[in-house]
């Protein structure tokens, strides 16, 4: 599994995080939510390897993640960020395939190329796999890189033991409903195939939707974390975004969906309109 156990980090003086423990396990999908600054996308920084803990451990399968080397960590899990720069005349399908050609991931050129053009697929880009990156729309760029996390997760066969990770910064901005829901299925089918799913998420119906595991994080601090039935509830949301926020539930499924209030037009007394 990976988890961050009581987690600090520091940086520049600021405390970014507070004694944070959070678990992603294998089979499930753990969603992070909470508001802007709250610390979400530093603590999946911390989770890849990226950022080092001031205090505390982050850890794969009990190993300090500081510890493994590049060639591992390629193997073991796999990135999307919240935001990529490219600027080099890239095509789709080379984009897709920048996970595989790492070191660790020694595959031939063949089976690369399949790994890609599946994962393309996937994420219904085929048709643009030989566009150049950079005429792509924002929403087209971001399922680009779920397809480069998809193909480098395809290519890391799973060893005894081993847990394999998929880490999404925002995976769903700029996409439409459709694509939406093409990205959380693909999200949902990793999580069936054992590895670990850890998404950062500000929609929260679609965490609703998709998380097995919630963990809603304030000012760098666990504030509630459980099954979204259990943290998606008025009194939580509210204090944390700082507004009233409504919790209903789903006629179906029962999964929580949530409302923010609403916002009526009151006449002036001059006969004008105002937000009121």
């Amino acid at each position: 599994m990976l988890e961050a156990r009581d987690v600090t980090l520091r940086i520049d003086g600021t405390t970014l995080l507070r004694e944070t423990t959070v678990v992603a396990r294998p089979g499930r999908i753990l969603v992070l939510i909470g508001p802007n600054g709250a610390g979400k996308s530093t603590l999946l920084r911390v989770l890849s390897g990226e950022l080092a803990p001031t205090a505390g451990q982050a850890l794969l399968d009990g190993r300090r993640l500081g510890s493994y080397s590049a060639a591992e960590l390629a193997r073991r899990r796999a990135v999307v960020p919240q935001a990529s720069v490219l600027a080099f005349p890239f095509t789709v399908l080379e984009v897709a395939m920048l996970g595989i050609t790492v070191p660790g991931l020694a595959e031939t050129t063949q089976a690369a190329t399949q790994a890609g053009l599946e994962a393309l697929e996937t994420m219904g880009l085929s048709r643009l796999r030989n566009r150049f990156y950079v005429h792509l729309s924002g929403g087209e760029r971001q399922r680009v890189h779920i397809a480069r996390a998809l193909a480098q997760v395809a290519m890391s066969a799973a060893r005894p033991g081993e847990t394999r990770c998929l880490l999404l910064d925002e995976p769903t901005s700029n996409l439409d409903v459709a694509h939406q829901v093409l990205v959380l299925g693909a999200m949902r089918r990793q999580a069936e195939q054992g590895l670990a799913v850890l998404a950062v998420m500000h929609d929260l119906n679609l965490a609703a939707a998709l998380a097995d595991h919630l963990v809603l994080l304030v000012a760098g601090e666990v504030a509630a974390a459980g099954p979204s039935g259990e943290v998606l509830c008025d009194r939580l949301l509210s204090q944390a975004y700082g507004c009233p926020i409504f919790a209903n539930r789903t006629p179906q499924a029962g999964r929580p969906f949530v409302l923010p209030p609403a916002m009526f037009v009151t006449p002036r007394p001059s006969g004008g309109r105002a937000f009121g």
